[in-house]
C-alpha cells in the first residue's frame, strides 16, 4: 500500500470520528483548545488501536484464508463503504455536548469499529507495515477530530454527509483495487 493510499485510508477511516467531532463542536458552541485536544486524543487513540486489534486477530487465521484474502479485504472494505454511505444518508443525530470519559469512550469505540474491520483487511495484504499504518491513522484521526471539533463550533453540520458519502465511495474503490491487483489487472 502506497503512502497516498494509506493517507486516503486514514482520512476515510477518520470520517466517522470527524463527523462526531463536528457534532460535538456544534453542541459545545464555545470550544476551547483543550476540548479539541481531548476529543482528538480519544478518537485518534481508538482509530489506532482498533485496526491493530483487527490485524492481529486476522493474522491468527491468515494461513487458513490466504487463498481468498483479497476477496475478504474487498468484502470488508465494500461493506464499510456501503455502511458509511447508508449512515450519511440516514437520519440526523441528536446533539449532545457531554465530553466526559464515559461518553467519549462510547463514541470512540462506536466510530472505530470500521477501523477494526480495516485492520482485518490490512492483515490480508502481504508485508503490510501495521505499526506504521496505525500510527499514521491515529495521527490523522487526532488532527481531523480536533479540527472537526472547532469547525463544528463555527460551521455546524453542513458538509458532514457529503464527506461520509465520499469516504464510503473511496473505501469501496480501495476494495476493488485490492482485487484487481491480486489478479494483476492493475500495474
Amino acid at each position: 500500500m502506497s503512502i497516498f493510499e494509506l493517507l486516503l485510508m486514514a482520512v476515510v477511516l477518520s470520517m466517522d470520528a470527524f463527523a462526531v467531532a463536528v457534532c460535538k463542536g456544534l453542541a459545545l458552541k464555545n470550544v476551547k483548545v483543550k476540548n479539541c485536544i481531548w476529543i482528538g486524543l480519544w478518537f485518534g487513540a481508538f482509530q489506532a488501536l482498533m485496526p491493530l486489534a483487527g490485524y492481529f486477530c486476522a493474522r491468527l487465521f491468515a494461513d487458513y484464508v490466504n487463498a481468498f484474502s483479497h476477496w475478504i479485504a474487498f468484502g470488508l472494505l465494500a461493506f464499510l463503504g456501503i455502511n458509511m454511505i447508508h449512515e450519511a444518508l440516514g437520519e440526523e443525530e441528536k446533539e449532545n455536548d457531554d465530553i466526559c470519559c464515559k461518553e467519549m469512550l462510547i463514541l470512540a469505540i462506536a466510530t472505530s469499529i470500521d477501523a477494526m474491520a480495516a485492520g482485518v483487511s490490512f492483515a490480508m495484504i502481504p508485508d503490510f507495515k501495521i505499526f506504521y499504518a496505525v500510527a499514521f491513522v491515529g495521527v490523522i484521526t487526532f488532527f481531523l477530530s480536533a479540527v472537526g471539533t472547532k469547525i463544528g463550533s463555527i460551521f455546524g453540520t453542513k458538509y458532514n454527509k457529503r464527506a461520509e458519502v465520499a469516504g464510503g465511495i473511496v473505501l469501496i474503490f480501495l476494495g476493488f483495487k485490492i482485487v484487481l491487483e491480486h489478479y494483476n489487472i492493475l500495474f
